[in-house]
């Protein structure tokens, strides 16, 4: 409006429409048409005192009357639509002006939509593609649960979330930790749960799931990347410190965190089971809950846009399974959760993957299998396949506890207690076998009576172990006297009292002894008595 009045004043001080233009820095054509709509609505020059922008607006610019109001577009459907691939606007607008040819043009239809969708909370403004991401993380608040109702003790469990992109449907489960573990099976349940699978994964980036963190090319740890490839999903986690990448489960989190969470926080649970199933019941009732700007419901979202689009679950069940580098030993074993499981011979000394699940142990090599057991719930046993061992140690194998007994009887009574002792050590026999064998056949290089000679000596300074007496071999020991009994070193202390003392109180106390029967002796005579009263009365007579 300044514009224009600038323009009436030079019109009216003489000024021409090329001169205006020029001075004013607008075209010819904008200070034609303001002089012109001037004239029409008739304004006097000087414009009066009291108008203002909006009286010179009404009087250049009159509202135009009501034109006939157009078809409005469907803004929910628009946007449950465009949530799905490869749908546009413009297609959008195409099917609209199929059904109302009269209706707006693409740039008001753009703008009307534009309009709609700013009102939406942030959530509902990302633009995620039906069924294709989820967002997990664990919520920060934790329920507890007491697991010994004698004692009270309180253990506390770990309120895992799992939400879709597009629909924003939600799942949450407990869990005692936030492991490997724990974040592989969440995610199993979420799909499950989902009765589906999403094509991408967007977890938080804690140690468990990210072993290295990179904003480029993070590492994932391996038995969560087993997880994704047993769903066939792809894995992409949130950056360090960027909440917006996974602004979906945030969100998620903090709503479980108000209608789960805090409505348990006066509840008492005794198991995990008892407070998942309370979990289950308030989730459901989370995604039934309304939407308070579009129409519908998570769940009902969920049906029409994500559901149809997630890849169908795998038909073998999930598994959770932990990897680990390991060494083969020298006895060509492998150790897992302080057990020993055996690989063919060939690969000892080799570096080799280790996948336990539950109930097996694999062992891989470069991608191969060489081996498979049992996993086995007790701790320090040794399993060994008999194929694995090469043929002399299949001989070996075949050797029993009496048989090596009476093997080292042979050498010695020393020898057989030092192997005896070894054995009753060790409760895997391999291993026990192993060092009595060494120990044994110490006897073909220094001779029986030598071996029989460092058993003694191993047996004073209880060295039972191959080690100990073939060092005692190597370093001519065995050909020395025994060790005596050390002396036991004497402490000298003010508060230390010695052996003197004890035999100074004792002849203390004889002589006290003697002192009280020479005073019973004294009033015996005194009185009468005694043996030595009687020879007084005789002696008298």
């Amino acid at each position: 409006m300044r514009m224009i009045t600038e323009v009436l004043r030079l019109h009216h001080s003489g000024l021409s429409i090329k001169q205006i233009s020029k001075s004013l820095g607008c075209s010819r054509g904008a200070v034609s048409e303001y002089i012109s709509r001037a004239k029409a609505a008739g304004l006097p020059w000087p414009l009066p005192i009291e108008h203002d922008d909006a009286w010179l607006e009404n009087r250049l610019f009159p509202p135009m009357p009501p034109a006939r109001r157009r078809p409005q577009p469907d803004f929910v459907y628009m946007h449950a639509e465009l949530k799905k691939k490869g749908v546009t606007l413009m297609q959008l607008w195409s099917e609209y002006r199929e059904a109302h040819p009269d209706g707006y043009g693409l740039t008001q239809f753009c703008d009307l939509y534009a309009r709609f969708a700013k009102d939406l909370n942030l959530v509902m403004r990302q633009d995620h593609k039906a069924g294709d991401k989820a967002f997990s993380d664990f919520a920060g608040k934790t329920i507890p649960i007491v697991i010994d109702r004698k004692t009270g003790e309180v253990r506390m469990a770990h309120l895992f979330v799992c939400t879709l992109g597009a629909s924003s449907f939600t799942f949450a489960e407990l869990f005692w930790d936030e492991s490997v573990e724990s974040w592989s099976n969440g995610h199993a349940a979420a799909f499950s749960y989902f009765d589906g699978c999403p094509r991408i994964v967007v977890p938080d980036n804690p140690k468990p799931v990210v072993t290295k963190a990179c904003p480029y090319e993070p590492d994932v740890n391996p038995s969560f990347a087993q997880m994704a490839a047993h769903y066939n999903i792809a894995i992409m986690p949130a950056r360090v410190r960027k909440p917006k990448d996974k602004a979906k489960v945030e969100a998620a989190v903090g709503l479980a965190t108000r209608w789960i969470i805090a409505v348990l926080r006066n509840r008492t649970f005794f198991s995990l089971a008892e407070a998942r199933v309370a979990v289950r019941d308030l989730l459901e009732k989370l995604n039934d809950r309304p939407f308070q700007k579009i129409p519908g419901s998570r769940r009902s979202l969920y049906e029409i846009v994500d559901r149809p689009f997630l890849k169908p679950l795998p038909t073998v069940p999930y598994e959770f399974a932990q990897f680990k580098k390991a060494s083969v030993h020298i006895d060509y074993h492998v150790e897992y959760d302080k057990n020993f499981y055996s690989v063919p011979y060939q690969f000892r000394g080799e570096v080799v993957e280790v996948r336990a699940t539950s109930t097996t142990i694999e062992i891989f090599r470069k991608g191969n299998r060489i081996a498979i057991h049992p996993r086995s719930i007790a701790q320090h046993k040794a399993f060994t396949v008999r194929e694995h061992r090469p043929k002399s140690h299949q001989q070996f194998g075949d050797w029993t506890p009496e048989r090596i007994l009476e093997w080292a009887g042979k050498i010695g009574p020393s020898a057989a207690r030092v192997v005896e002792s070894i054995m009753s050590k060790h409760e895997f026999p391999e291993q026990g076998y192993r060092s009595c064998m060494g120990i044994l056949r110490l006897g073909k290089k220094f001779g029986d009576a030598r071996l029989e000679a460092a058993c003694a000596r191993a047996l004073v300074i209880r060295g039972f172990s191959y080690k100990s007496i073939k060092s005692i071999l190597d370093s001519n020991l065995d050909q020395r006297p025994l060790p005596e009994k050390p002396h036991q070193l004497s402490i000298v202390h003010t508060n230390i009292r010695g052996a003197s003392a004890f035999v100074a109180n004792e002849e203390k106390n004889n002589a006290n002894t003697s002192d009280d029967r020479n005073d019973e002796n004294t009033e015996a005579l005194r009185n009468g008595e005694g043996p030595g009263a009687a020879n007084g009365t005789e002696g008298g007579s």
